[in-house]
């Protein structure tokens, strides 16, 4: 083996060279690649989390639409309920007065 660095370098070198460097790329990819795993793995996570967000302001919205729509079905039968009364009303005046209703 070579130790000034001025001698040839022999088979045993190169084929030590070449296994060290053949580790240290094993060691680079595996590192590499637990990397991007994680970095996947958080952007799952990430993305999870916004979907929940969105879903949480969806469901927010449609309850309060909701709200709104049942109290506006609220509105209209108490005021078709004040129209019937009127209606009514209307009538007895007219038989108390023997006018004919008009339809």
């Amino acid at each position: 083996m070579a130790t000034n660095g001025n001698e040839p370098a022999t088979k045993a070198d190169l084929t030590k060279l070449r296994d060290d460097v053949h580790s240290d790329m094993a060691k680079l990819r595996d590192s590499v690649n637990g990397d991007m795993a994680k970095l996947r793995d958080d952007l799952v996570e990430q993305m999870r989390d916004s979907e929940t967000k969105l879903l949480s302001a969806f469901y927010a919205f449609a309850e309060s639409n909701q709200k709104r729509l049942v109290q506006m079905d609220a509105t209209d039968a108490i005021l078709i309920s004040r129209v019937a009364t009127l209606e009514t009303r209307l009538l007895e005046v007219e038989k108390r007065l023997n006018i004919p209703p008009t339809q």
